[in-house]
């Protein structure tokens, strides 16, 4: 029998980390972080953060998980739009050298 549940939270999951690996890439391609929100990227870390919390708590490593992984991508974001430009384009670079 199919557990839908767990397909669900498995599409769920994998949808939330994938969302963050394009906007992330393009900030390490593009060198830039221009009309991104620090405000919002804030409250995303947050969120991420205390659902990492709530599962690490709870005992939910499904939820665990996926949360660590996307609280680590919204981290880098935010950490690259507070960033100054000049330090910004040299973490990029020591991600993305080819640019």
């Amino acid at each position: 029998m199919i557990d839908w549940v767990t397909i669900i939270g498995t599409v769920g999951a994998c949808a939330s980390v994938a969302s963050f690996t394009p906007q992330a890439w393009k900030i390490i391609h593009e060198r830039s972080t221009q009309g991104l929100s620090l405000a919002m990227f804030a409250l995303t870390a947050l969120a991420f953060a205390a659902w990492t919390a709530f599962g690490f708590l709870k005992g939910e490593w499904t939820l665990v998980i996926p949360n660590a992984i996307c609280l680590c991508f919204a981290l880098f974001i935010l950490g690259m739009i507070a960033l100054p430009q000049r330090e910004k384009e040299e973490v990029a670079q020591a991600i993305d050298p080819e640019k």
